[in-house]
């Protein structure tokens, strides 16, 4: 089977700001799932692929899957998974040299600093061909297989994604299964799992049973060792995230961006109604988390529910900024104000914090968040908008303008692949803090027109 060659290309430069993650110069790495179909591997790749580019590590899954459904265009059944099928035989191995090679191009032309090769990679004559081309091209290789032998388990897997697949769209749900089943015992011919003795020289993690147990084997680098610890906490364990900011502030009535003040009268009012909100969805064993500043404590305090404290929720620090409204930011340091409005997400306030800096500070804030189960996250505007992000997979570019209004309670519960959201407002009025992007964000533009998108307060 032959491999492609990277291409010849020129030697890559980069400019993007380094101010919050690592600058990965070093080769690129190529995580390789392994396992039997229904085993969560796609769910990993997708979630692994989702925490890295949140991080600012460029990532890309490559799902050998959809290239096979690109290749043969109607899926008939389970017989063409056989390994005794000589002509699907060739399509599959087709398929896995034309991801391999589109790899490739997503490392030298896109800078990409990690694949997800996402498929079964049951056979070790299909890992030594992956080891050999990114021997070639000088990567790295990360295998991350997934054991499973919980009945319970996988026919879950099979019910929540699977059934859903463009290979049984119209297709009866108990015909789908079986045939689903089938495709798995073809795998389970010629599956050799990674061995603790043969592959000892390899880099990888073992998860067995959804993360009932774990066994990592020569991490190489920072960026497996993240990988390792994001994946020794992530479950998949049913639950709900609740994300709201805090009630309405004075500093809020005023346009003032940061600071430490109270609530307003409106703010006490929503507090209340949040309490009344949460206490009617009878969540089990919720956990409540709060910043440091008072607005988001004396919110928590009417949930009349123990609380924790982080001082990573603080909102963004405004450095110079501080309690400053936007006309008066424009007064005094209009050129730092057009800056902010050209890339709001790396731009960093003297003496203060980037949105970047702050997804850095908030890296521990999601870890726990997916140890968790139920949890009512109290925060703040700039704050939400990273951990929206987060679960909602945004790129850098949209997060400084994903709208989080003030009242408003976001219900993120994960399903398969991403994330269900549901937007409730507890119906108590508040003033509106979001600034959407001006058209222009010329240093030279005029005043007026840096501020026409100022919401209105006070």
């Amino acid at each position: 089977m032959e491999v492609p060659k990277r291409p010849q290309i020129r030697k890559r430069t980069r400019h993007e700001s380094t101010a919050s993650v690592p600058q990965f110069t070093n080769s690129p790495t190529m995580i390789v799932m392994v396992g039997l179909p229904a085993r969560g591997k796609t769910y990993i790749s997708k979630k692994l692929t989702r925490y890295l580019n949140w991080i600012g590590v460029p990532t890309k899954v490559f799902n050998v899957g959809q290239y096979r459904r690109e290749a043969v265009k109607s899926y008939k059944s389970f017989e063409f998974f056989r390994p005794d099928n000589e002509e699907a035989m060739k399509i599959r191995k087709a398929c896995a040299v034309a991801a391999l090679k589109d790899v490739c191009e997503y490392f030298t032309r896109e800078h990409g600093q990690v694949a997800v090769f996402d498929a079964t990679n049951t056979t070790r004559e299909r890992r030594e061909v992956i080891l050999s081309f990114a021997k070639e091209n000088g990567y790295k290789v990360f295998f991350v297989e997934s054991l499973c032998d919980d009945p319970e388990i996988i026919a879950e897997n099979i019910k929540q994604v699977k059934l859903s697949s463009p290979d049984y769209i119209g297709c009866d749900k108990e015909e789908a299964v079986a045939d689903f089943l089938k495709r798995i015992e073809c795998y389970k011919i010629t599956y050799v799992p990674l061995d603790d003795d043969k592959d000892r020289n390899l880099s990888y993690i073992k998860i067995f049973n959804v993360g009932s147990r774990y066994l990592v084997n020569r991490v190489q680098d920072h960026i497996q060792s993240r990988i390792v610890y994001y994946l020794m906490n992530i479950h998949v364990t049913p639950r709900t995230i609740y994300l709201c900011r805090h009630g309405e502030s004075e500093l809020n009535l005023l346009g003032r961006i940061g600071g430490d003040s109270g609530l307003s009268p409106r703010g006490i009012k929503f507090a209340a109604a949040l309490g009344t909100y949460i206490r009617s969805q009878c969540i089990p064993d919720l956990k409540i988390w709060t910043s440091h500043m008072r607005r988001t404590i004396q919110t928590a305090e009417a949930v009349g529910v123990p609380y924790e404290q982080w001082k990573a929720l603080n909102e963004i620090d405004a450095g110079v900024c501080e309690e400053m409204t936007y006309e008066e930011i424009q007064d005094h340091y209009p050129e730092e104000f057009a800056l902010r409005d050209q890339d709001k997400y790396r731009y960093r306030y003297p003496k203060g914090e980037s949105y970047e800096d702050l997804v850095h500070r908030l890296e521990p804030v999601i870890m726990e968040l997916e140890r968790q189960e139920n949890v009512l996250v109290i925060c703040h505007q700039a704050v939400m908008r990273c951990l929206l992000a987060y679960f909602l997979d945004k790129s850098a570019e949209e997060l400084p303008y994903l709208k989080c209004p003030l009242h408003t309670v976001l219900k993120l519960t994960p399903v398969a692949y991403g994330c269900k959201v549901e937007s409730i407002f507890l119906n108590i009025e508040a003033v509106n803090t979001h600034r959407d992007k001006p058209m222009n964000v010329d240093v030279s533009r005029d005043p007026e027109e840096a501020l026409l998108t100022v919401p209105e307060h006070i």
